[in-house]
């Protein structure tokens, strides 16, 4: 949900489409910089939290942030951009902020792992007292981009000296466009057990639950509406009603529509029409 106003309208933006999770920026994802939290906010937002009951609330990380670069300048950047990200979930009393890893470019993937998990490692160390985790998104695979295959992130998650405050988050668009066959039950049923025997379920935290635009082993990154797309809705009814997810926070990362005063509070009838179609599709004890 946009933060548009400030931090607190997101969550009401959230209980007007009745959500019982969310997901925010902190700042701005295009920019390096971001303006300072005001402790009213903060305590605003808190406030709405509590007095909504939506839990729990995840922050994204800024696209910006490259933690596989061997760029030493994108890389001190990327570092302090993450630590900053988790300092502003922290304050804000989130579950988590969810990280692309970064693209790799011209260094092998073996290198960019171990950077991923050297500036891991780094911004962990320095918050040892915190409770914000690091969500690493798998990603579909685009260009260089690290994190398309379970094997990426097993090895990024058990080379970090704090397993206790990383965790992961899949995509459904993603986890297609990389290769892995969401929309037959058989693919579905060997994507999980493959992801719990290099993982383990218990590092799931969060779902983003969007179709695709491009079919499987495509690598390409393009989201497309509930059912619209290369996943269609069995899967989708399949994921929903699993009982091995159901505590799991599902998030929409949809295309919205678009509006004039993006400061206003009122109901987008594209989040609408995902979310009625995703309520749908839960069977009544679910």
């Amino acid at each position: 949900m946009s933060v548009a106003g400030g931090l607190p309208l997101a969550i009401a933006r959230a209980h007007l489409h009745r959500c019982d999770t969310l997901q925010i920026f902190t700042k701005n994802a295009s920019q390096w910089r971001a303006r300072p939290l005001p402790p009213a906010e903060i305590d605003a937002f808190k406030q709405a939290a509590q007095d909504t009951g939506i839990a729990p609330i995840v922050a994204h990380a800024s696209y910006l942030i490259n933690l596989a670069t061997t760029s030493t300048a994108v890389r001190t950047q990327s570092v302090g951009a993450l630590g900053e990200e988790v300092d502003r979930a922290e304050a804000l009393g989130l579950l988590g902020v969810v990280l692309h890893p970064g693209a790799r470019l011209s260094a092998p993937p073996e290198q960019a792992i171990s950077l991923i998990v050297d500036a891991l490692t780094q911004v962990l160390d320095a918050r040892e007292s915190g409770k914000t985790m690091i969500l690493l998104e798998h990603t579909a695979g685009q260009g260089s981009t690290m994190g398309s295959t379970f094997e990426e992130i097993a090895a990024m998650l058990d080379g970090t000296k704090h397993p206790e405050r990383m965790g992961v988050c899949l995509d459904t668009c993603h986890l297609l466009a990389s290769g892995y066959d969401l929309c037959s039950e058989d693919g579905y049923t060997s994507t999980f057990q493959k992801f719990e025997r290099l993982i383990g379920l218990e590092r799931l935290k969060v779902f983003h639950v969007n179709d695709s635009k491009k079919p499987c082993m495509s690598r390409v990154d393009r989201h497309e509406h509930i059912g619209k797309g290369c996943i269609g809705l069995e899967p989708f009814r399949r994921l929903l009603n699993d009982p091995r997810f159901s505590h799991l926070p599902m998030i929409l990362e949809t295309e919205k529509t678009e509006s004039r005063d993006r400061g206003r509070i009122e109901i987008d009838l594209l989040d609408e029409m995902n979310l009625t179609t995703l309520r749908g599709l839960l069977s009544p004890s679910s």
